[in-house]
């Protein structure tokens, strides 16, 4: 293999799918109309859906949580740990565009490599973040 270039693995469309089913279904249960974005391992979109009833504002919140995931290959709600006491991080984090800090968006892993990100927006937090790790119990 040359050193010139790289592989990567990245989440299939398949996948996404059976992630966003798994997603919806757990909004459903807790009553809460969830947009969910799934990204591939660069952060760029590769399947996305708005629950009809999720709020307008939430597609942005849940694609930038998936970015957010796969730019840095950590769950959003770690962000706050970092940044909490740690005065030039807590005043230069909020000005990163599409930075997000608080909890719905988590890198994809198979085998301890990334393959993507979920962000999923519409509810408090905690309930974007129990909706993601639905989805996220579908990856083998």
């Amino acid at each position: 293999m040359s050193s010139d270039t790289i592989t990567k693995k990245s989440v299939s469309s398949v996948l996404a799918a059976r992630m966003i089913a798994a997603a919806e279904a757990k909004a459903r249960e807790l009553g809460i109309p969830m947009a969910i974005s799934i990204a591939d391992e660069s952060g760029i979109q590769k399947a996305f859906v708005r629950m009809d009833g999720a709020p307008l504002l939430a597609i942005q919140v849940a694609v930038n949580k998936a970015k957010t995931a796969a730019g840095f290959g950590i769950p959003t709600h770690v962000w706050h740990d970092f940044i909490k006491d740690d005065a030039p991080l807590a005043l230069g984090a909020p000005h990163i565009p599409d930075l997000v800090v608080f909890g719905g968006g988590y890198p994809i892993k198979v085998d301890d490599a990334m393959i993507g990100a979920i962000g999923v927006s519409g509810g408090h937090y905690s309930d974007d973040m129990k909706v993601a790790e639905a989805a996220l119990a579908v990856v083998s």
